[in-house]
């Protein structure tokens, strides 16, 4: 591979992440200057300013906002030729949008939801995809045309661009927002459909596509008035303003990847709008806007996914102890998602006042702990712990305790609310009980100690202690660790110093929170005997190019590898809960080699774990019950089903 595929694999795999990253820390450092110097009276004092006819207003345009996203599954379903009652699709919309909007990561998106719901209603994933795809597309088409609008008409409105850029450069490129826009309509009316990186492509019509730009523009429109109605009346700010600052709000918050645009949209919002309204006003606003939006939908949808799950997976629940892994694949990004929740919640309240309490000069040393500083180091390292428990690891989840436990004890020394405190405990006490979904070792702990992981103990330990001596000494505790240094205030020396520790610890810890290197073997005469006595397919020697056991080696499968693709032959065989730790440890293989996963011939059984690494099913002809072929949703299957054991007759 040349050096140039390289670096645009390189870009591929991490370049949104980095992109997501770079845009928390930019909203962090807003959210925590706005921050410095409030109090929570002050925001109080807003949220019970606010007149009863705007929180009236803002329930109701929450529930014409959720009514217009149920169409979206409407006409997907239509477009997909599948046609599914209104009522279900309202059922999957909703539960999808509440869901993905909280919880932003990929393993819990919209997609994966909207599977779970099709595909017990009788949908080929075919069909599935192009829901999916139409709602997705239908998305962009309403930011597209309302962002096109705002830029038209007033473009000095959007922070960091609308005041030193000049007026006709953001009218061009509103303009060319609804060429965008445009070309899609004209494309849907003359040409049905096209190939695109060797896929089919089928446009809607041109009745449907304008149909889909209407629909995504009032949906837009309509959640930005849910906002707009809970703000006081302020002279130059009006709707056509505001839809600006939010239409770009809500952008980078997508972009940014995290729970609910958490920190991104906040800091997008306290930006656009602090020449209009004090940033106490904006905040209380704010926490309403989530309270209706995102809050009081997550609940309700989670009940509504709860009891689908539960009218589909009776039989699960029988055997849940025993399969905890598998029945409960919801649960690992929801724990992820909690972790930060609560993340943001202490870096946002480190940034306030430290309140009087009856614990203050008790012990010096605590009182310092409960620092700003202090405060914002540790919702930074349980930022990276998040990340650890996506990946579903052990170690992820003691340090995720650990930090959580830690908080517990800042927000009770900085005297806030019982009931905050009582969060931190009992977003601990649940990803406490799922300790069975976080099976996965990491390097530091599954493999021999190399000069590398030993770098990384060693710069996360002097890094922690550099970070605890400046917390400690007081000189700078009403400042984050970042807020120093960005601070004209503090030494340029410490400002540098604070900077590389802090990113070094945080880069350290990242570096130990990775999944162990699971070993490809090689398929011999012993690989294939073990893989006989569990029960997997075995088949001769020659036939299979390698094989890949579970975490405790007790199930494994064979596989073979192809042109960018490597094979699994059917479903793990073996303990259940090894099974699922194969599938993710081939996951990881496959990534570190470049190559796609694919599982052929594999049952219904772990369906929902295949989904959770990101591939879709499809159905194969058998005489032995349900057999699928399960790969990425993008792959040419005419391409790809003569590579398949026995050629295009194996389908």
């Amino acid at each position: 591979m040349s050096i140039g595929a390289r670096a645009l694999a390189l870009v591929k795999r991490h370049g949104p992440t980095v992109f997501g990253l770079l845009l928390l820390v930019a909203a962090i450092y807003v959210v925590q200057r706005e921050f410095r110097n409030l109090h929570w009276s002050d925001i109080q004092g807003a949220l019970h300013s606010t007149p009863a006819h705007a929180l009236w207003g803002a329930a109701g345009c929450t529930l014409l906002a959720y009514l217009v996203l149920t169409a979206y599954d409407r006409l997907g379903s239509v477009y997909a030729g599948h046609p599914v009652s209104y009522a279900r699709t309202s059922l999957a919309s909703f539960v999808a949008y509440s869901l993905a909007n909280n919880l932003g990561f990929s393993t819990v998106s919209g997609a994966a939801i909207r599977y779970r719901f099709y595909a017990a209603w009788g949908l080929s994933p075919g069909a599935i995809a192009k829901v999916v795809a139409f709602t997705s597309l239908t998305f962009g088409l309403g930011g597209f045309a309302l962002g096109g609008l705002v830029l038209v008409a007033e473009p000095e409105v959007l922070p960091f661009f609308g005041d030193g850029t000049p007026r006709w450069v953001m009218q061009a490129a509103g303009i060319a927002m609804w060429c965008v826009v445009g070309s899609y309509i004209l494309l849907a009316r003359f040409v049905p459909h096209f190939r695109m990186f060797g896929h089919q492509i089928d446009l809607p019509g041109f009745r449907m596509a304008v149909a889909q730009t209407a629909l995504a523009s009032a949906d837009v429109a309509v959640t930005a008035l849910i906002f707009w109605m809970l703000l006081p009346p302020v002279e130059g700010l009006t709707f056509l303003h505001f839809l600006g600052i939010y239409v770009l709000a809500l952008s980078a918050g997508i972009a940014a990847n995290v729970p609910g645009g958490i920190g991104v949209f906040d800091g997008a919002v306290l930006l656009g709008l602090s020449g209009y309204l004090a940033a106490p006003v904006v905040i209380g606003a704010l926490l309403l806007f989530r309270l209706y939006y995102y809050i009081v939908p997550l609940f309700l949808a989670g009940l509504l996914f709860a009891g689908f799950e539960a009218s589909q997976r009776r039989h699960v629940f029988e055997r849940i102890s025993a399969e905890r892994g598998v029945a409960i694949s919801f649960e690992v990004p929801a724990m992820a998602a909690l972790a930060v929740i609560a993340a943001m919640a202490l870096i946002v309240i480190g940034a306030l006042p430290v309140k009087p309490n009856a614990l203050d000069g008790i012990l010096d040393l605590l009182d310092d702990a409960a620092n700003h500083f202090a405060a914002s180091v540790v919702g930074s390292l349980l930022l990276v712990a998040a990340y650890g428990l996506m990946r579903r690891l052990a170690i992820a989840w003691w340090v995720t305790l650990v930090l959580l436990l830690n908080g517990a004890v800042i927000t009770a020394l900085r005297g806030e609310p019982w009931w905050l405190i009582g969060l931190f405990l009992m977003i601990a006490g649940v990803i406490g009980s799922a300790r069975g979904a976080f099976y996965r070792r990491a390097r530091l702990t599954a493999e021999p100690l190399t000069k590398e992981a030993a770098a990384a103990i060693a710069a996360a330990a002097l890094c922690g202690l550099a970070l605890a001596t400046v917390a400690y000494q007081g000189a700078y505790a009403d400042l984050s660790w970042w807020g120093l240094v960005l601070s004209a205030d503090a030494p340029p020396s410490l400002r540098f110093a604070v900077g590389v520790a802090g990113v070094l610890l945080l880069a350290a810890a990242g570096w130990l929170l990775r999944p162990a290197r699971p070993p490809a073997l090689a398929y011999d005469a012993e690989v294939r005997g073990r893989l006989a006595a569990l029960g997997a397919m075995a088949p001769e020697i020659g036939g299979a190019d390698g094989a890949v056991f579970g975490e405790a080696g007790r199930a494994g499968f064979a596989f073979v590898r192809r042109d960018g693709i490597w094979l699994g032959l059917g479903d793990p065989a073996g303990e259940e809960r090894d099974r699922v730790s194969a599938i993710w440890r081939f996951r990881d293989i496959c990534a570190r080699a470049g190559v796609d996963p694919a599982f052929w011939r594999v049952g219904p059984e772990l369906l929902r774990v295949y989904s959770d690494i990101g591939l879709t099913p499809f159905p194969l002809a058998s005489d032995a019950g349900p057999r699928f072929l399960v790969c990425r949703a993008e792959r040419d299957l005419d391409a790809l089903m003569p590579l398949l054991p026995g050629g295009a007759d194996a389908a």
